[in-house]
């Protein structure tokens, strides 16, 4: 299949809503990121590697760094996990502090804030340095030694960061956080300042499409039931709560995050980046959700 002349054509496709979106203004650092811009990459497991426009261009991931710190939890913990946090779609806003105290500090599932929380403290627990573990992890599966946090979005997120302060509080007094609020916090703020460019990103989450395998180490790095727990929740809970349109519209798992990516999979075959700031009302990409879309439909592959 010619994959870089698909790209190349779903780029110029999506280039015309690229006004449409709204880039994220909850996050100061984030808001002076131009809309204009695109990004596509795929990278197979045989090896081919695409990209077309904005793909080179460092972006804040915020979101989808969940399925990083979700799968070192599980490689820690294993199942068990799962005894703190559910595997539900929220139905409600990925911040939503009324659905935390109805369900009395368990969170829905781990993509929501409170739910990447709960893994962050088990990530906290277990590594003896948590933000060297996630970056070695990240940096190992994108095969790029380069990948950092970017500081200011960090510090950014630090300073504005109430709502995510009061619902680390409230699951702490569940009981549901063994470290300190700011312990867990700042390694939380950290993940979602992670740079990475859509290459690293469809390499980083490769191994999800292979099965826990990560194709250019052999390495096992979770095993085959674990990945299908992992990107089974992603495509129920991976796009706030417009998991059940994205599944409609796009057919594959998928992980958003607010600074304007989507990382999806194709088990068996590959792994897609997408970016661009502009956001729909969901607070999803909304010109990476059209080019998804148009992706599954040109090539007719989804898990569908």
């Amino acid at each position: 299949m010619d994959y870089q002349g698909l790209i190349e054509e779903i780029r110029e496709e999506v280039r015309a809503v690229l006004p449409e979106g709204r880039v994220s203004a909850s996050i100061p650092a984030l808001a002076s990121v131009s809309r204009d811009r695109f990004g596509m990459a795929v990278q197979t497991l045989d090896g081919g590697s695409f990209h077309t426009g904005d793909a080179r261009e460092n972006f804040s991931i915020q979101s989808i760094s969940k399925i990083y710190t979700l799968t070192l939890a599980l490689t820690f913990i294993g199942e068990s996990l799962w005894q703190r946090v559910g595997r539900e779609p929220s139905g409600t806003a990925f911040n939503s502090l009324v659905q935390l105290e109805h369900e009395q500090g368990i969170p829905r599932n781990p993509f929501i804030n409170a739910g990447a929380m709960v893994v962050a403290d088990i990530v906290c627990s277990n590594a003896a340095d948590a933000r060297h573990a996630l970056l070695a992890f990240v940096r190992e599966r994108a095969s790029n030694p380069g990948i950092g946090f970017d500081v200011e979005v960090a510090n950014s997120e630090a300073l504005t960061g109430y709502r995510n302060r009061a619902l680390a509080n409230f699951i702490k007094s569940f009981g549901n956080l063994d470290n300190s609020v700011d312990e867990v916090l700042d390694f939380y703020f950290h993940q979602c300042a992670i740079g990475m460019n859509c290459v690293d990103l469809a390499r980083s989450a490769l191994f999800l499409a292979g099965r826990g395998t990560c194709p250019w180490s052999g390495g096992q790095i979770l095993t085959p039931s674990l990945a299908k727990r992992v990107n089974a929740t992603m495509l129920t809970c991976g796009t706030y709560d417009a998991a059940g349109d994205f599944a409609y519209r796009v057919g594959l798992p998928g992980k958003s995050g607010i600074g304007g990516g989507i990382v999806a999979l194709i088990p068996d075959r590959l792994a897609l980046a997408v970016w661009s700031p502009g956001l729909n009302d969901r607070g999803n990409s909304l010109a990476g959700t059209l080019a998804l879309e148009l992706f599954t439909t040109k090539t007719g592959i989804s898990i569908f």
